[in-house]
């Protein structure tokens, strides 16, 4: 058997941000720590963190007024901004850069009156961070089935965005019915999926067709390991989302002389290195590592994170 273990896979320029933020502030501040939502969506990540004594919260009710709060790499709303400023809460904001380009262009196209079609998975966390940002504006869509359903004020002033972890071709495939139900549709110029998630899978477009099966390394509540798997899947390759090797089904592999291995944005490089262990274990299995895309992308730590550092050097 071998393996075709997929590069890039794994963490991204934003988990990676978020991750040391929170990493930071418990050498800063010590726990309890709480963050608002899992801070990004592996299941690894966040049982580590709790281990280490951060408190995952849904609702700012849990939290002590004048705590620690970190916001996820998914973005908030400004009600919940809000809601941490009436509780007294020292906020560090650990949402991606690129998450943050799409609320900021929320914002614009609401202030210009535009009304505002947003690509998601209704629940996820960054689209319910997005949609705070103009509820009135935004209309949330799905599939293209939806489009033909929408109704808007003026169907000559409407704007497109998406959410960062979508898969590109149902995007671009619900962006195109839009454009033709709504010809004068703006988007914007450089568009919201994020770098890390194209290439991610593009690697699985290259790689899959090469393989009899693929493991995809990501939690269940994870969008864009949730979409590797559907591509591999696209390309007649079964696919399967695993948390770690004690996911893997044997039958699964049944017959397979290559394997597919790659992981989504939020997992760990550990947890793809103890599949690669139990697959070389079990079956002598060959790795061959295939470089689709190269990325060198580094987001610096919050603003705030950083000030909080500087007081605590300065003694201020």
């Amino acid at each position: 058997m071998k393996i075709l273990l997929a590069r890039p896979r794994g963490f991204c320029a934003g988990v990676n941000m978020a991750i040391e933020t929170l990493e930071r502030a418990i050498e800063l501040f010590g726990t309890p720590i709480y963050v608002y939502h899992e801070i990004v969506h592996n299941k690894h990540v966040v049982q580590r963190f709790r281990r280490q004594g951060v408190v995952f919260v849904e609702d700012l009710e849990q939290v002590p007024p004048g705590a620690t709060l970190l916001f996820s790499a998914h973005g908030v709303s400004p009600q919940v901004r809000q809601v941490a400023q009436q509780r007294n809460l020292k906020t560090i904001d650990a949402t991606c850069p690129l998450v943050t380009k799409v609320h900021l262009e929320a914002v614009r196209f609401a202030r210009e009156g535009y009304t505002i079609f947003l690509i998601g998975h209704e629940g996820h966390d960054e689209v319910v961070g997005t949609m705070g940002e103009a509820p009135q504006a935004i209309r949330l869509v799905q599939s293209e089935e939806e489009v033909d359903q929408l109704e808007v004020p003026d169907p000559d002033r409407v704007a497109c965005l998406t959410q960062t972890t979508l898969s590109v071709d149902d995007a671009q495939r619900i962006i195109a019915r839009l454009k033709q139900r709504f010809p004068k549709l703006v988007c914007p110029p450089k568009e919201d999926i994020c770098y890390a998630t194209q290439n991610r899978q593009e690697a699985v477009k290259v790689l899959a067709p090469r393989c009899d099966v693929c493991l995809v390394v990501g939690s269940q509540n994870s969008s864009n390991s949730q979409r590797l798997c559907e591509i591999a899947r696209d390309a007649g390759v079964p696919a399967y989302l695993i948390d770690g090797p004690e996911d893997i089904q044997p039958q699964w592999l049944q017959g397979a002389q290559a394997v597919l291995l790659t992981a989504g944005a939020s997992a760990p490089e550990v947890l793809v290195q103890r599949c690669v262990q139990w697959l070389v274990r079990r079956y002598g299995a060959e790795v061959q590592e295939h470089e689709v895309r190269s990325e060198d992308v580094t987001f610096p730590l919050p603003k705030q994170l950083r000030l909080l550092e500087l007081e605590g050097l300065t003694g201020g």
